[in-house]
């Protein structure tokens, strides 16, 4: 326990940890403090294609073996089966709608690539390796949960037609498209292709990550005081266990799979963390009557920071207790 709190204690001293809380505090406090959109756009397709590329470099270092394969069909069950453990939690938890609760239920399927990073740069500064595939994994567990999503609503009677628009919006979200293009470059470059371009993926990242997370911060806040009376106490205990919950399961398929210690707590974060990206951009496709207020706020304004402070550090020691790491 005393080691939790320890890490726990210097991930909040951390640069990035501490930016999210500037933004999260100046929306709570009304500041005119923002991050133009295109910026924060632009912040976004930088971190994705720096992830996704080193991911490729990693695997194409360590070559494709059994391990990998296992690894993402493991990432892609879990992204089918939690969306399943989520709904069942809201739906003793709370009083939300079936719509509502498959829509949330959705988010926690799927993975925040943020929540991931942020775990990568603890394992980095504890000096703790980890699979470099795990970004590849990441990558297959932000679309399978839509799926779950939709499939909870339409056997609630509260059908939705998997037409056209729906499946580009799912297999074409600019974010999965990014992730997984950029993984393939730097799977076909390699160690050649990442010393050509280190200089502008590796160095500026954390401070990129730094404005990123301030905005994610100001857009948490401005989310947490538009849901004051639509969210219960029920609702942000969901968004406290269901991450809990979640890397239990991604720690049973670490074990499994004999990953690393690092490798264990990487797949224990995507299990537990929430999409805020890609999942949204997919639900207002396919269930429009869900409220984003809902879904939003509990993915980005409850479980998002908890993962930040709490969570990563709760993973990390369970990973390395189950491993002996």
């Amino acid at each position: 326990m005393e080691g939790i709190l320890a890490l726990a204690a210097d991930n909040l001293i951390s640069p990035i940890i501490l930016s999210f809380a500037l933004g999260l505090f100046a929306a709570l406090a009304r500041s005119d403090l923002s991050v133009p959109e295109a910026a924060a756009k632009a912040l976004s397709i930088y971190l994705l294609f720096a992830i996704g590329f080193k991911g490729g470099v990693s695997v194409a270092r360590h070559g494709v073996d059994g391990t990998l394969l296992l690894s993402l069909l493991a990432g892609v069950a879990l992204s089918f089966i939690l969306p399943f453990v989520a709904f069942a939690m809201l739906r003793v938890l709370t009083r939300l709608s079936v719509t509502d609760a498959a829509a949330v239920a959705g988010h926690y399927g799927s993975i925040s690539i943020v929540t991931f990073v942020a775990a990568t740069s603890v394992l980095t500064s504890q000096g703790i390796a980890s699979e470099g595939y795990m970004v590849a994994v990441a990558a297959a567990m932000e679309a399978p949960a839509i799926l779950s999503a939709l499939w909870l609503v339409a056997r609630s009677g509260g059908s939705r037609d998997m037409d056209s628009d729906l499946w580009r919006e799912i297999l074409l979200n600019g974010s999965i498209v990014l992730l997984i293009g950029a993984f393939a470059i730097g799977l076909i470059t390699g160690e050649e292709g990442f010393a050509r371009i280190a200089s502008f993926i590796d160095a500026p990242f954390q401070g990129v990550l730094c404005i990123f997370l301030l905005d994610m911060g100001l857009v948490a806040g401005r989310g947490l005081r538009k849901v004051r009376g639509v969210l219960s106490v029920g609702a942000f205990a969901f968004g406290v266990l269901m991450p809990l919950a979640g890397s239990l399961l991604g720690l049973g398929a670490g074990l499994l799979l004999g990953l690393s210690p690092g490798g264990v707590m990487l797949m224990m974060t995507l299990s537990a963390s929430a999409s805020y990206i890609a999942v949204p951009a997919a639900m207002r496709v396919a269930l429009p009557e869900a409220n984003p207020s809902i879904y939003l706020t509990l993915s980005l304004g409850v479980t998002f920071p908890f993962n930040l402070t709490l969570g990563i550090p709760i993973y990390l020691a369970l990973a390395q207790a189950a491993t002996g790491g």
